[in-house]
């Protein structure tokens, strides 16, 4: 912040639960409204890497903090590069930074098995059990189109945690969060080692099939309650990593109090104005959000698909 990295300077957030079933966190985060970065011109959830475009090969070598460096040692299925992390500019909360995997490689915002291994690890890494980890696709809001997740803290519970599940395969490989504010598919892990290499494989496997299908896409990790029947108070025992379908968006929506991308699914809304934020309601930000969902008979197909991309890696 001192050496002017950033394009504003993060003060304490004035934060607010919604009142109602949710519990929506809404934070108060005007100046990343006005003052982001305007996002890049996307026209299909595939497009290809555009070294034009700005991109992280050009940042400013003072915003990266550091890179995540696998041992050699260490068993893994994955051959990884290094991850660099790096200051977000535009922070939405403390400590908000960019995942990216070697820059130079230029590779398009499109999930990679050893960038999401990399999301959950830094997740399991953490000892503050409100460092979360998130992907937007094209389409979902991404405004860049070079490989990165999001990572950032919030220190309040979020109702994606500890939310009810029912499984959808026999194997209890995907479940379905259908608690709102949206339904997702929910796959978790309770920690390093093979377990979390297959969750890797099959979340992976889940968003090519909705890239392939020009289906945008969100993807929250977070510190999580098992699945099945549990509560907002259940114990935080492993991580969870829940993706949404949705219908794509390409640019910035401006009439709206919030952007729907990985937080707003996951129950945090930052939100751009203080008029907004004082009147903003529960049933206000669900329609928001239930704008940008797909069409019943949609997520029903994709259901479907993704079910059968399970059962097929269980043969």
């Amino acid at each position: 912040m001192e050496l002017g990295l950033f394009r504003y300077c993060l003060g304490e957030l004035q934060t607010q639960t919604l009142p109602g079933a949710v519990g929506f966190v809404a934070q108060l985060n005007v100046e990343r409204g006005v003052q982001r970065r305007s996002p890049q011109n996307i026209r299909s959830v595939r497009q290809a890497f555009d070294p034009e475009q700005f991109n992280f090969n050009q940042i400013r070598p003072g915003e990266v903090l550091f890179r995540l460096h696998r041992e050699p040692d260490l068993p893994s299925a994955l051959q990884q590069d290094d991850i660099l992390v790096v200051i977000n500019v535009s922070p939405l909360e403390w400590g908000h930074v960019l995942l990216v995997p070697e820059p130079a490689r230029g590779l398009p915002q499109r999930l990679l098995p050893g960038a999401l291994q990399a999301g959950v690890e830094a997740v399991l890494l953490s000892s503050h059990p409100g460092f979360r980890v998130g992907f937007n696709s094209l389409g979902g809001l991404a405004s860049v189109n070079h490989l990165h997740l999001h990572g950032y803290y919030l220190a309040h519970r979020l109702p994606v945690e500890g939310a009810p599940s029912e499984p959808l395969d026999p194997g209890g490989r995907l479940h379905l969060l259908q608690a709102l504010p949206a339904p997702g598919f929910l796959f978790y892990t309770s920690g390093p080692g093979p377990d979390l290499e297959a969750l890797v494989s099959r979340v992976c496997q889940a968003t090519d099939y909705l890239t392939d299908h020009e289906i945008a896409h969100n993807l929250f990790v977070t510190r999580g309650a098992p699945p099945g029947k549990t509560s907002s108070s259940s114990a935080l025992t492993g991580v969870r990593v829940i993706l949404w379908a949705r219908k794509s968006s390409f640019g910035i929506k401006e009439g709206e109090a919030f952007n729907v991308a990985l937080c707003e699914l996951a129950g945090h809304l930052p939100v751009k104005t203080s008029q907004d934020f004082s009147s903003l309601t529960e049933a206000a930000a669900l329609a928001v959000i239930r704008d940008c969902l797909l069409p019943p008979a949609q997520a029903g197909e994709v259901q479907a698909a993704l079910v059968a991309l399970i059962a097929k890696e269980e043969q």
